[in-house]
C-alpha cells in the first residue's frame, strides 16, 4: 500500500471514531420522550419534557403525537423513545395480554412488576387522575331516553350508531368485550375514527354513543352524557410515566425529576388542561409550562 493510500485509509478511520464519538456523545445526553396522538398525552409528554429541561443537563428530543398505543410501545421497546405517558389499564390488558383488575393499586403493581420483567421498562409514580374508558351519549339521546349506565343503553341501542377510533376496536377492554359483557347490538356496523375526528363526529350527529376518556374536554365542549359502567368492564386506567430501564441506569437522576409530577393532576384538572388544550385551542407548551408554574416545578 503507498503513502497516498495509507494516509486515505488512516484519514477514513479517524473520521469514523470521530462520528462515533461525537454520537455517542449526543445520545448519552439526550432523552427522547414521546406521546400518544390526543391532546392529554402529549400535554403530559410536555410536562415531562419541560421538567427533564429544567431540573438536569439532559437535552430533550420530543417525539409527541407519535401515534396511537402501540406505536409508542413498540418505539419504546425498541428504543426510539426512552418515556411517554401510559395507563395502567392498557398496560395490563392492551401490553400484557391480561384479564381486567380492578383495584386500582393490585393493577398498578401487576404491571409495574411484569414490564420490568418482560421489557425492561420501568413504570414511574402515578400521575394521580384515572382516565378511564366510559361511554358518552348526545344530549339528545339522554334527554329522549334518560339513560344514567350502560345497563340503561342496552334496550335502546338497535337504533344508536356507535362510534370510536380505531384502537378501541383492537382491544381486549374494547369494542367486542364491551358488546359481550353488555349485549349491545347497535344500529349498523360501528363508525371507525382517528381519535382527532370522533368528538366531531358525535358533534354533529352523524353517531349517538361513543367510548370517551373520563377526562376528556371534549365532553364539556358538546354537553356530553356519560354514563356509568355498572359492571365494571372498563379497568382502571391511572397514568404514569414510562422509562426504558437503561436510560435510567445512565440517567439516575431522571427518576425523581420525572416524578415530580406523582399525584399532581386529580380528574378535575386533567379535565380542565384537557379542554383549554383541545376546546379552546391553547398552546400544549403554554398550557403545560402554566400547570408546572402553578405548582412551582419551574
Amino acid at each position: 500500500m503507498n503513502i497516498q493510500k495509507k494516509r486515505t485509509v488512516f484519514a477514513l478511520i479517524l473520521a469514523t471514531l470521530a462520528l462515533l464519538f461525537f454520537t455517542g456523545c449526543a445520545k448519552d445526553d439526550t432523552i427522547t420522550i414521546g406521546s400518544k396522538d390526543f391532546g392529554e398525552n402529549i400535554v403530559i409528554g410536555e410536562m415531562l419534557s419541560q421538567l427533564v429541561e429544567a431540573h438536569t443537563d439532559l437535552k430533550v428530543v420530543r417525539k409527541l403525537n407519535l401515534g396511537g398505543t402501540f406505536v409508542n410501545f413498540n418505539a419504546i421497546k425498541n428504543g426510539q423513545i426512552d418515556v411517554y405517558p401510559e395507563y395502567t389499564g392498557t398496560g395490563l390488558t392492551a401490553h400484557l395480554k391480561m384479564d381486567v383488575i380492578k383495584d386500582p393499586d393490585t393493577s398498578y403493581q401487576v404491571v409495574k412488576d411484569a414490564f420490568e420483567k418482560q421489557f425492561c421498562i420501568i413504570w414511574l409514580d402515578p400521575l394521580g387522575f384515572n382516565n378511564t374508558y366510559t361511554l358518552a351519549v348526545t344530549p339528545q339521546v339522554y334527554e329522549t331516553y334518560g339513560v344514567q349506565t350502560f345497563s340503561d343503553l342496552v334496550p335502546y341501542a338497535k337504533d344508536l350508531v356507535f362510534g370510536a377510533e380505531h384502537e378501541f376496536f383492537d382491544r381486549q377492554d374494547g369494542f367486542k368485550g364491551l358488546v359481550d359483557t353488555y349485549g349491545f347490538s347497535f344500529k349498523g356496523e360501528p363508525m371507525k375514527l382517528n381519535a382527532s375526528l370522533k368528538y366531531q363526529a358525535i358533534g354533529k350527529g352523524d353517531m349517538d354513543v361513543t367510548d370517551a376518556f373520563a377526562t376528556d374536554g371534549p365532553i364539556k365542549q358538546y354537553n356530553l352524557k356519560v354514563l356509568k359502567d355498572d359492571k365494571g368492564f372498563f379497568p382502571p386506567y391511572y397514568a404514569a410515566p414510562i422509562v426504558r430501564k437503561e436510560v435510567l441506569e445512565k440517567h439516575p437522576e431522571l427518576k425523581g425529576v420525572l416524578n415530580l409530577l406523582q399525584g399532581k393532576l386529580d380528574d378535575a384538572t386533567m379535565t380542565e388542561l384537557n379542554y383549554q388544550v383541545d376546546v379552546e385551542g391553547k398552546a400544549v407548551e403554554q398550557v403545560a409550562k402554566e400547570f408546572l408554574q402553578s405548582q412551582n416545578l419551574l
